[in-house]
């Protein structure tokens, strides 16, 4: 099963490779996309305007600006959205969703557009514990995670006893709703990738920091309708975007420079 999804995920970069010299023409044809808006800062709401913005947002506009694609932006919620672009309700769906076997299994991924590693992110004045086994000595104390997510699994079995029931793990409908709970003193820690954190202590500066090291690495993928056509596109679009230092400026910008100036 490991050498087949090997096998795979190598095909998927010669694909990207043969496919980044020349982009195809999609004729202005609409995609619909899928997020959920509570992922700061790669999908979440602008207080000023009220509309979704974020590093997605902007990565997949520019694919579509390149493959000559229009846009019809949806929200989901991420309990259902893996299934609705399964059933082909939407075209496309993000949400700092990781690349795994089990959800290749239930739909297609695109090329990773990001590499990852999830950190403990706590309140700035938490004294503690200051990595993941100290924590996990201390019974009275609390993680915030969205089910189903990779900040789940990790710290299920990353941190604590495998027990995915486990009454020490406190779970939230969204990702943004686990950090509120952080920074109201309901729950000791949430995890999240290094990025996301970047942002979030950004958005509240003095609020939170990082403690230990990183618990795992992950690679972030759009997800698609199995079999789709837009597959092979997109990947070459993430791949030119890789090349011409388009990924890298998007996250000079949502991950460094929005909350700065904003």
């Amino acid at each position: 099963m490991k050498l087949t999804w090997i096998t795979s995920l190598f095909s998927v970069c010669v694909a990207v490779a043969a496919g980044a010299a020349e982009l195809p023409d999609l004729n202005g044809r609409t995609v619909v996309a899928v997020t959920e808006n509570a992922y700061t800062p790669l999908n979440f709401v602008d207080a000023k305007t009220g509309k979704g913005i974020g590093w997605e947002y902007d990565a997949f506009n520019e694919i579509a600006r390149r493959l000559n694609m229009k846009v019809d932006w949806q929200l989901s919620s991420w309990d259902t959205m893996i299934q609705a672009v399964k059933d082909g309700q939407y075209d496309v769906g993000m949400d700092g969703i990781t690349i795994t076997e089990e959800r290749a299994s239930q739909v297609e991924f695109s090329a990773p557009y990001m590499v990852s590693e999830q950190f403990m992110l706590v309140r700035a004045d938490e004294t503690q514990f200051d990595d993941a086994k100290s924590f996990a000595a201390n019974s009275k104390l609390l993680v915030g995670s969205q089910p189903g997510t990779t900040n789940f699994y990790v710290a299920v079995y990353d941190i604590l006893d495998g027990d995915e029931t486990n009454p020490r793990i406190k779970l939230f409908e969204t990702f943004g709703a686990a950090v509120q709970a952080l920074k109201s003193g309901d729950v000791d820690v949430t995890l999240m990738d290094a990025t996301s954190a970047r942002g979030y202590m950004g958005a509240n500066p003095g609020a939170f920091k990082l403690v230990g090291g990183p618990l795992g690495t992950e690679q972030f993928g759009f997800i698609l309708t199995p079999g789709s056509d837009l597959t092979a596109p997109i990947n070459a679009a993430i791949e030119s975007m890789k090349a011409d230092g388009t990924i890298e400026a998007l996250n000079q910008k949502w991950f460094f420079d929005y909350n700065q100036t904003n």
